[in-house]
């Protein structure tokens, strides 16, 4: 475990942004972890993992802590369900193919999605239906005050719509170093229904999907529209989807008859951001070397070169223009540093 300075952040973060760490180091252990964190010379921390939900727009001024801690574990298994612990560095598509791989169902829909297994509880990672806290068991998180390993539990961690208690009360006091899933054997409860996957599963000719087969179709779905990071920097969906009144939805489709909805209760109603932003007439809208993605108005783009600053300045060109035409307010989703 080495500290070294003035690096480069660009191959730690998907979007290809080049600021750098007046500090860097990369902890392979809970204990090294700790250990950093005891310094006394160096107040200033800032933890990175997998570099996915980030916007870069500035130098990083402190001790920059690339999170790899690997591993991951079978902890409790019976005949129709298994419990598989993973550490914070694993990546999650490849954690994910590896649950897979051993039969264990609940993260299929979930292909594909980058980044870390330690910040999918952060955000409740979700896609096609399925959520993260749907196969949440358990974490285990450094408390930064007392340099102890906390366990939380589902209940503890406040999940909502890509929100959780470590993006509110607990922000800024916990690193997540390991996740438990509670994930199905032998018998799998497939979900088939959201978006394309049913159409896709056809088109692959499959009539009884495995969770393998859902899993090849979440695939097929998300890499025919959204670009490989390692090609085209970017971090997914730059946006969340908002959700609005039941009031306020039936006043929008009386000026937008076709806008597209899902219903989240009798009295919330989900709105695509993909699809305003689409209708506001920004995918694949350029702007020099970054713009938006021109299959997925969802995605803002790195081409090459551009900083950090630019994307921000479109991603709030592109929020207040939604809000002009819709008078809906659309948030990041990704964390802006």
């Amino acid at each position: 475990m080495q500290i070294q300075n003035n690096i480069s952040l660009k191959p730690y973060n998907t979007f290809g942004i080049d600021v750098k760490a007046k500090q860097f180091v990369s902890v392979n252990s809970v204990e090294d972890l700790k250990a950093i964190y005891a310094l006394e010379h160096t107040p200033n921390k800032f933890i990175l993992g997998g570099g996915s939900n980030m916007l870069l727009t500035k130098d990083v001024d402190s001790l920059v802590i690339h999170l790899n801690i690997k591993g991951k574990d079978i902890i409790a298994k019976s005949d129709s369900e298994v419990l598989v612990q993973a550490m914070a560095g694993e990546n999650w598509h490849e954690f994910v193919l590896w649950t897979l791989e051993k039969d264990f169902g609940g993260l299929e829909n979930l292909s594909l999605i980058p980044g870390n297994v330690g910040t999918s509880p952060i955000q409740n990672i979700g896609a096609y239906g399925v959520e993260l806290k749907d196969v949440f068991h358990s974490c285990d998180a450094l408390n930064l005050d007392t340099l102890n390993i906390e366990t939380f539990t589902k209940e503890d961690c406040g999940f909502d719509y890509r929100n959780s208690i470590f993006k509110q009360q607990a922000k800024g006091k916990y690193i997540i170093v390991s996740v438990v899933f509670n994930l199905s054997v032998n018998v799998h409860s497939l979900h088939t229904n959201y978006g394309a996957i049913q159409s896709e599963l056809e088109r692959m000719q499959v009539s009884k999907p495995t969770i393998k087969d859902v899993s090849k179709a979440v695939i097929a779905i998300r890499e025919s529209k959204l670009p490989n990071p390692k090609e085209i920097g970017n971090s997914g969906s730059f946006f969340k989807n908002p959700i609005i009144s039941s009031k306020d939805f039936l006043k929008l489709k009386e000026n937008f008859p076709d806008v597209p909805h899902y219903i989240v209760s009798k009295d919330d109603v989900k709105i695509p951001a993909g699809w305003l932003i689409e209708y506001a007439g920004f995918k694949g809208k350029t702007f020099g070397t970054y713009g938006v993605h021109k299959k997925q108005a969802l995605v803002l783009v790195n081409y090459g070169g551009s900083n950090g600053s630019d994307i921000l300045k479109l991603s709030a060109l592109i929020q207040d223009t939604v809000a002009r035409i819709f008078d809906i307010n659309i948030e990041a989703e990704v964390n802006i540093i």
